[in-house]
């Protein structure tokens, strides 16, 4: 008898995925347990084996293509010698739209994104409508040359020379009656500009575009990240720390074959400063209205993927040392940018952080990723002027951004978070206690 095999949900907050390969072709024999297919989901791309046994009779979904969760991705019957003729697959299908003229289909297409833009039941919030401006197709290509010879007291000749040589005739000194350009005194000159018009023109309209379809990881971290901006009241702590012990803590350890990168120690720092502030190590559950006060420091560190961002965690992180944490550091991130990441490495965290110094990027405001209330923004560290003793010597300086949500955390607790987590940077010998 035939059966079907649904798009699983492999993660709490998946919607859809995206069938990245079939492990199986039709006709093949399945076993219980049997790699069939891997999903790009809104976290990582999973394996999923087969909870039954039988014969892959048909592909619904193919490769590179969404499904919604518990959408039909393939038909299975127990034998090979049934029929799959006129069977249809468990679940509800949008059926075809029927055909319609392309102005009833931008007007249906209209009507549609309005229809998103309005506010849902409970919200008083709606999303403006921000859609391409459609292509300028009959725009007519125009680029200056950066010489204005047509208003240069000029004769023709002069003039035409100058065009057809690219002379800009405004740094030429004319001969000629009332200080007239003639053709003896471009004898000699060369074009100084670049010729524009002689350049290749584009063969774009302006305002071409591509629509490239979002992946579920994007989709998510669009939803999410849009979630938490407009309801979550971000706020923001930032301060200059002194890292010039920081460096060279981190030089001496490397002479003594331990390398660690900032990030580390960072992490480090911050696991201490969240057991001094616990507020910070805090959540905000929207559907009690209650805060989440979290027991343990569990650090999530925002990791760039190939389409999107995901953030392991590194559990129990105030009981590591700083080699623990390079180590664990390294492993996720190496399971991350391979898609690898089981649930439990990603789901949850208590902080997060952001650090984009690795691109020379001095300071930065970070998104809360919720239902965590705090997220830290790290920069990279600079040469600059600092006062010491009441001279003005070279420093090194980080710079770090606290984001934090105002409905669990105030201000001065923002702050002496920061105090703390400075204290820690700036005295490096703490971190290797």
């Amino acid at each position: 008898m035939p059966f079907t095999v649904t798009m699983p949900k492999l993660s709490p907050t998946m919607e859809s995925g995206n069938i990245v390969k079939w492990h199986k072709s039709e006709g093949d024999k399945i076993n219980e347990g049997d790699l069939l297919i891997e999903v790009a989901t809104d976290k990582a791309t999973v394996e999923y084996n087969a909870l039954d046994e039988g014969f892959l009779r048909k592909i619904v979904v193919p490769e590179g293509t969404d499904a919604v969760v518990n959408q039909p991705v393939a038909i299975m019957t127990e034998t090979l010698d049934e029929s799959i003729e006129g069977y249809e697959p468990e679940s509800v299908v949008v059926a075809k739209a029927p055909e319609i003229n392309e102005s009833t289909k931008k007007q249906e297409q209209v009507e549609t994104t309005t229809q998103k833009a309005k506010p849902t039941s409970g919200s008083s919030m709606a999303e403006p409508i921000f859609q391409p401006m459609p292509p300028l197709e009959n725009y007519q290509f125009e680029f200056p040359t950066g010489m204005n010879n047509e208003r240069i007291l000029a004769s023709p000749a002069a003039k035409k020379i100058a065009s057809d040589q690219n002379i800009d005739l405004t740094t030429i000194k004319g001969s000629g009656p009332n200080g007239r350009i003639v053709m003896r005194d471009l004898e000699g000159k060369t074009g100084g500009q670049v010729a524009f018009h002689s350049r290749e023109l584009p063969m774009q309209a302006p305002g071409s575009f591509d629509e490239i379809p979002m992946t579920p990881m994007r989709k998510m971290i669009a939803k999410r990240l849009q979630e938490s901006k407009s309801f979550i009241p971000h706020f923001y702590v930032n301060d200059d720390i002194l890292v010039d012990s920081l460096v060279e803590a981190r030089e001496q350890l490397k002479e003594f074959g331990v390398k660690v990168t900032y990030n580390d120690l960072i992490i480090r720092a911050v696991a201490l400063a969240l057991k001094e502030h616990p507020v910070i190590n805090s959540g905000y559950d929207n559907q009690k209205g209650v805060i989440v006060q979290y027991k343990s420091v569990d650090i999530a560190v925002a990791v760039s993927v190939g389409g999107g961002l995901i953030t392991p965690i590194l559990r129990h992180t105030d009981y590591k040392n700083v080699s623990q944490i390079s180590q664990e550091v390294k492993q996720l991130v190496g399971l991350a940018k391979a898609q690898k990441l089981a649930p439990e490495q990603y789901q949850g965290g208590s902080f997060t952080i952001s650090n984009l110094g690795m691109f020379g990027i001095q300071d930065f405001c970070a998104i809360i990723n919720p239902p965590q209330a705090a997220i830290l923004a790290v920069g990279g560290i600079n040469d600059q002027p600092v006062v010491k003793n009441g001279q003005i010597v070279a420093g090194k300086v980080l710079k770090v951004t606290l984001s934090a949500d105002h409905r669990v955390i105030d201000g001065a607790e923002g702050a002496a978070f920061l105090v703390t987590l400075k204290k820690y940077l700036e005295s490096p010998a703490t971190l290797l206690i």
